[in-house]
């Protein structure tokens, strides 16, 4: 099966545990205020590649992985190639390589059962707290999104939530409160981690010539997100 590629991460440290080759998928129905990849949006772009020859690739770095390490895979959103996601995932298995999925969990794809079997770990973005600001500053639901883990508890599979604090617009006690009530019935979460917002991706915007819609909010500070992150509290495992 053909997936359509944004690009390649050869091996990074920020997308789930441990050192990972990153693969950016191409296509993203969402747009959020804060993206950091608005020339990953367009469906029509990127280049056509086989799962096979995605996974060969990935295949190269595995002696960098270690114990803990990777495939990763994003976007855009994977959800909207779910079927070559799911493909490609198999064939990491096959190697013994472990699997993430960094995903908004926008979509409910008819492959996705095929794709949970083969995922190892989800990194889900919960970008707001209220349906009201997810619809209004992503053109997404949050509905859908707690849908979406639901069915990943259902499926067994680990998560680590996600989430852009933006000064001046989610950066409060009661946000934080809100998230940890969202994810407290879902005992197959296993680490929040609270990003913080910035504006290296204005050249982008720029170059692609469309506003940064978020240009007006500042850049978040560590200490900005260390109070927030501290706030935090995990669900209680079941039995």
């Amino acid at each position: 099966m053909t997936g359509r590629i944004h690009s390649f991460q050869s091996l990074g440290t920020l997308d789930g545990p441990g050192l990972r080759s990153v693969v950016f998928l191409q296509g993203c129905p969402l747009r959020c205020g804060f993206c950091h990849n608005p020339d990953t949006w367009d469906f029509a772009d990127g280049k056509i590649m086989e799962a096979a020859d995605v996974a060969a690739r990935v295949r190269r770095y595995k002696s960098y992985f270690g114990t803990e390490g990777g495939l990763t895979v994003s976007g855009g959103e994977a959800l909207a190639q779910a079927g070559f996601v799911a493909e490609l995932f198999e064939r990491c298995h096959r190697d013994g390589i472990h699997t993430c999925l960094d995903t908004s969990g926008c979509l409910h794809a008819a492959e996705e059962k095929a794709l949970l079997a083969y995922t190892d770990l989800c990194l889900l973005d919960i970008k707001f707290t209220t349906e009201e600001e997810y619809v209004r500053y992503t053109g997404g639901s949050l509905h859908t999104t707690l849908a979406f883990l639901g069915r990943l508890q259902a499926a067994g599979v680990p998560v680590w939530i996600r989430q852009v604090i933006v000064p001046g617009l989610n950066d409060t006690p009661e946000q934080i409160d809100r998230l940890n009530a969202l994810i407290s019935p879902y005992g197959n979460v296993q680490k929040v981690e609270l990003l913080a917002f910035h504006k290296l991706c204005i050249e982008k915007y720029q170059a692609l010539g469309i506003p940064f819609p978020f240009d007006r909010y500042r850049a978040a500070l560590p200490e900005d997100i260390a109070p927030l992150q501290a706030r935090v509290r995990l669900p209680e495992r079941k039995a």
